[in-house]
């Protein structure tokens, strides 16, 4: 419920989250203040959808890299903080030269991401009884 910025590098409250802003930035080569905000919420989307897909409290220690690569992945293929909204391609044609766009869903794109990690989540799942 409540976000604390520690030293404006660990995201969370009274416990140090498994994502480090300032790392973060260096994988990505990304430099200075301005887009901060989207790569904070982009580390909680992900440290979210890791603790509902395992079902635990906390990110596991083991899945500290890939919940680097799902953020870098959920950073480039988002674009994320920026106005333009990703746009995919839904049609192509050769003859004449033709290509359709539109607009993907972000919990679509999220979805696929724990699919291209789910081998490396699904050590860590816990399986929940309801």
């Amino acid at each position: 419920p409540y976000r604390c910025i520690q030293a404006q590098t660990w995201i969370g409250c009274g416990q140090m989250d498994v994502l480090n802003l300032a790392k973060l930035k260096k994988v990505l080569g990304l430099q200075g203040t301005d887009k901060d905000d989207a790569l904070e919420f982009v580390m909680e989307d992900v440290e979210e959808s890791i603790r509902n897909y395992c079902n635990v409290k906390e990110v596991p220690a083991g899945l500290t890299h890939t919940a680097y690569r799902m953020a870098m992945d959920l950073y480039r293929n988002e674009n994320v903080g920026k106005e333009d909204e990703a746009l995919m391609v839904t049609s192509l044609t050769e003859g004449d030269t033709a290509t359709g766009f539109s607009k993907q869903a972000s919990t679509e794109y999220t979805q696929s991401v724990l699919k291209n990690y789910e081998s490396q989540l699904r050590r860590y799942r816990k399986v929940v009884f309801r």
